[in-house]
């Protein structure tokens, strides 16, 4: 057990997969910080924004894979599928979710619900295209750079 746990921490593909989240939510606040001149530090633990964090942990995943198990792998399969559908949700389903969320708001606020609704639903919940092409990359250069150290 105690083997299996430091062979587990001692994993590059883990760490590969943890430095890009890191590193994407650390963006974050930058990014944050650059629109509007506000350090918001809750932002490192927000979904949603530039950059994806969920795509460059998918793409870190896969890359690493890739260098370890080869195109040709099972695992290499089953973690690009895997990878597809969780970029798909990030860009579909949960922007779909914050469009709702804005129809929903806007609602509450037409029907003079507020004090029954007194927090807004998160309007901005998906990722934009280029959030996703942004996480991506710094997925693969993370997964490439802890793979082959």
């Amino acid at each position: 057990m105690e083997q299996d746990l430091l062979l587990l921490l001692n994993s590059k593909l883990l760490w590969s997969v943890a430095s890009a989240w890191i590193l994407t939510q650390a963006l974050k606040i930058v990014v944050t910080y650059l629109k509007e001149k506000k350090i918001k530090w809750r932002r490192f633990i927000e979904p949603g924004g530039m950059p994806s964090s969920h795509a460059a942990m998918v793409i870190a995943l896969l890359t690493g894979v890739q260098i370890k198990e080869g195109i040709s792998s099972t695992i290499f399969v089953v973690t690009l599928i895997f990878s597809l559908a969780i970029i798909y949700e990030a860009i579909g389903v949960r922007k779909e979710v914050g469009q709702q969320a804005q129809i929903l708001n806007y609602m509450i606020k037409r029907m003079s619900l507020e004090k029954e609704f007194k927090k807004n639903l998160r309007e901005r919940m998906g990722h934009e295209p280029l959030e996703v092409v942004v996480g991506s990359i710094i997925g693969l250069l993370t997964a490439i750079i802890w793979m082959k150290w």
